[in-house]
């Protein structure tokens, strides 16, 4: 083993500080490769952190630092003495590198950082190197309680100590890795958050700006430093955004000779709870509705109106979607109407209202497994159905109220990802399931026989059913009874055209999604297309089924008008006592239990939306609103059930989709985010658009039902897209050899891995179960059993690195200029 001192090297982008002389000197550039800034990232990010650390001396803090590494498993504990003999060797910062232990060498970085306009300077000291006994790479962060002078570590005394080992056959170069960790906290910025981090997300997320503000230079041959001189005013501009006062996290000082932090008060945290009942929400109202006024104004720019017509579409095809699929499974007591009226109403009011206006809400898969369960629930009692969401609505609406009132939005904090994905394969897989259910359906309707009935093609509709009598004996009377019976004939070429359809407008729309993201035609022209491709694939099948004249295929139904779907059995308003029959007294109590479940899907998706949509990379400026937004909505969908029409929520996708419409970038090879155009007009105008489309009754009835179908498989496909637990369980299939670079490929043994994807199919495989059970009302129960199952699991049956690699939050912002890419991938929630 050996150790190597670099003391002073990275003191700053400024000034050296000489403790000697104590003089300050110009120091010269740290200079990093590339791959050691992703190396630390991943690495520090999977790491050990142990904050506030009370030992005084070097022993004692490596003892409690490999003792925890043995308890998380980042280390085998047979190999504890070894790793602490190793780091306790002589860390002069003079010493030259002596190789004590052959295939063992640490070096010793020792990183000085004033503290304040005196003086005073604390150090941090880094440690790596190769372990060849070491199975996998380990990594620590230690901050001191209070400063202790090393005296391995030279005169100045240590706040931070940081440890990086591993096996010399890793990827990782020790070395250059080492030097990145000392330019890390040589950075006054991370230096200073990482004094007051609370938390090791603080840590993560200083990193991930530190990374952010680092300028790669390409492999090029530089003749003279004149070619470096672009890069000057280029990391100014860095610099000037990283350190900008307005920046909500943190507000550093331009001065070089001091450094000022403001830390994030509690009460910007719109999750932290106030301990006031409905203080979450007063919060909420108060951080937005100063900027209503720029709400109106910064809506006067042409990308706002670029957004408005694109945006439109793709609210309009989920809910045409949708819709048509509500009325097949509710026996059409609501569909393409309601959704439409339900789609404008509550979201003018909400982007008016709301406290995140960017969001946009519509109909969700969720919504509509529950609002198939629930049918069936009532229809198995003999209970009106939209008498039922009525007061499933009540409930609706004091459940958000005492929520609200108790803060219970900062629960969102304990839904991590093992949960998420969970529950967006399952919707993936009942979206694919139902898809060719549906199809089986229309092949048993109109099976391929060799004779079909001939048609009448002289009347205006051939396709009409056939009344058959029925004659019907009975044997103690000898009466003959004659019934005639409404019968759907069997039509030719009807079920392959069906399938053709289907799989046409499923392969258009995904193809076209792909095409997107590829290098043919211009970027604009290419996004353009694949951005409307579910409006161009339903078109085009419009257009096929149109020109085949000589075969049935079962239309979207759509009244004409402000028609309710099934005018005979219901009407705008419904009578919460019963429409046409009583309704049961022990149901308005029971409706609490559905009202439950409603709430739960809600609250997930809204609740994770707004968390993605207010990702501090996306710069929004003006706040969001977890407890006001949740009662606005959750109050607005429980009060429109009296109209008979859907409740809804955040569309996860949707909203990330209207927030890319919205960004402003940088110009260049890669894009970087400059601000949102946070505003309520676009939302207004695409709500009352989608309102209107009720008016293309005409061309919403030409629609065919198959080719609604193939949309529908295309959401459960591409929901899949960026969900790690279903790359997780290809993996189950593919050689190690071939398993991605990602941390819980690399950072977790092959083996621990399956196993924490088994147990995830397991949980998928019991809520299949109890959605294709009568107890399927109790799914989202049953889905809210998996968060104390995951944390049962940290500790006990994976270490908490072992978690951290496999469950991390990793999404980050993916914009529409990137290419290969799309917003699917952000998300774990299902359409």
């Amino acid at each position: 083993m050996g150790t190597k001192g670099q003391n002073g090297r990275w003191l700053g982008r400024d000034q050296n500080y000489d403790p000697e002389s104590r003089g300050r000197s110009q120091s010269p550039l740290s200079f990093l490769t590339f791959k050691s800034l992703v190396q630390l990232r991943r690495t520090l990010s999977t790491g050990v952190v142990l904050l506030d650390m009370k030992e005084k001396t070097l022993g004692s803090i490596m003892e409690t630092l490999v003792e925890e590494l043995a308890n998380r498993k980042a280390i085998d504990p047979n190999n504890k003495d070894g790793v602490l003999n190793a780091l306790l060797q002589n860390h002069s910062p003079t010493q030259e590198t002596q190789p004590l232990t052959a295939g063992s060498e640490v070096e010793t970085f020792s990183v000085a950082e004033r503290r304040d306009a005196s003086d005073n300077v604390e150090a941090s000291m880094v440690l790596v190197g190769a372990l060849d006994f070491l199975e996998c790479p380990a990594v620590a962060f230690v901050r001191l309680k209070e400063a202790e002078v090393l005296e391995e570590a030279g005169a100045a005394p240590v706040r931070f100590v940081l440890v990086l080992i591993g096996p010399s056959e890793s990827d990782i170069d020790y070395h250059e890795t080492g030097r990145a960790m000392a330019a890390l906290m040589a950075d006054r910025v991370f230096n200073q958050t990482a004094l007051k981090a609370k938390g090791d997300h603080e840590l993560t997320d200083a990193l991930a700006d530190f990374t952010d503000c680092s300028v790669v230079v390409p492999p090029t041959e530089i003749q003279s430093e004149a070619m470096l001189s672009p890069l000057i005013g280029f990391q100014k501009k860095l610099l000037q955004d990283r350190n900008r006062p307005s920046d909500p996290k943190t507000n550093y000082e331009h001065n070089p000779q001091k450094v000022s932090i403001s830390p994030l008060p509690h009460h910007e945290d719109p999750l932290v709870r106030t301990g006031v009942p409905f203080g979450g929400m007063m919060r909420d109202i108060r951080r937005r509705y100063q900027h209503y006024k720029s709400d109106i104004t910064d809506a006067l720019n042409p990308q706002v109106l670029a957004a408005v017509i694109f945006i439109y579409f793709a609210a309009l095809s989920p809910a045409v979607t949708f819709g048509g699929l509500l009325a097949d499974k509710v026996d059409n007591m609501m569909g393409v109407p309601e959704l439409l009226i339900s789609t404008a109403v509550q979201g003018v009011i909400f982007c008016l209202l709301s406290a995140q206006p960017v969001l946009v809400i519509g109909f969700s898969g969720p919504l509509l497994v529950f609002e198939e369960a629930f049918y069936a629930f009532c229809k198995s009692q003999g209970i009106e159905y939209l008498v039922g969401r009525v007061w499933v609505g009540v409930w609706l609406v004091v459940i958000v109220v005492v929520v609200v009132a108790v803060e219970g939005s900062f629960l969102v904090r304990f839904i991590s990802r093992f949960t998420q994905e969970i529950f967006s394969i399952l919707i993936s897989l009942i979206f694919i399931y139902e898809t060719f259910a549906k199809l089986g359906r229309v092949f048993k309707a109109h099976p391929l026989i060799l004779n079909y009935d001939s048609l009448n093609d002289t009347v205006e509709n051939p396709w009409s059913p056939v009344v058959v009598p029925e004659q019907i004996y009975d044997n103690a009377t000898g009466n003959i009874t004659t019934v005639t019976k409404t019968v759907m004939r069997a039509y030719p070429n009807t079920a392959l055209l069906s399938m053709c359809l289907m799989l046409g407008c499923f392969a258009i729309a995904y193809y076209l999604r792909i095409f997107k993201n590829g290098t043919f035609l211009p970027g604009k022209l290419r996004r353009l297309m694949g951005d409307f491709g579910v409006p161009i694939a339903i078109f085009l099948m419009i257009m096929v089924d149109i020109n085949i004249e000589d075969t049935y295929t079962q239309k979207l139904v759509v009244p004409k008008g402000l028609q309710v779907s099934n005018p005979k059995m219901r009407g705008w308003l419904i009578n919460p006592f019963g429409e046409h029959k009583p309704f049961p007294v022990w149901m308005m109590f029971g409706s609490v239990v559905p009202a439950m479940l409603v709430f739960i899907l809600i609250f997930l998706e809204s609740q994770i939306t707004t968390l993605i949509i207010s990702k501090p990379e996306r710069k929004m400026a003006k706040g969001s609103g977890f407890h006001f937004d949740l009662l606005l909505l959750v109050t607005m969908g429980g009060l429109s059930a009296i109209f008979g029409v859907p409740w809804l929520s955040a569309a996860t996708v949707r909203s990330v989709t209207h927030a890319n419409a919205l960004t402003v970038t940088t110009k260049g090879p890669k894009p970087v985010i400059e601000k949102v155009l946070e505003q309520r007009i676009s939302g207004v105008l695409v709500a009352l658009l989608v309102g209107l489309s009720i008016l293309m009754e005409p061309i919403l009835k030409m629609i065919p039902i198959t080719a609604l179908f193939g949309i529908f498989l295309y959401m459960g496909v591409t929901s899949l897209s960026g969900i790690q637990l279903w790359d997780r369980m290809l993996l189950l299939l593919v050689p190690k050899k071939y398993h991605p670079n990602e941390p819980y490929a690399t950072m977790v043994k092959t083996n621990r891995m399956h196993l924490f994807t088994v147990i995830q199919m397991v949980c998928l495989v019991v809520l299949w179960m109890v959605k294709s059970s009568p107890i399927s009302l109790a799914l989202p129960f049953i889905l809210i059993l998996t968060i104390p199952l995951r944390m049962l699991m940290t500790g006990r049956l994976f270490t908490e690195l072992e978690m951290k690699c496999l469950d991390a939050d990793d999404a980050k912002v993916v914009l529409e200029e990137e290419p290969g890419v799309d917003v699917y991938a952000e998300s774990q929630m299902p359409l």
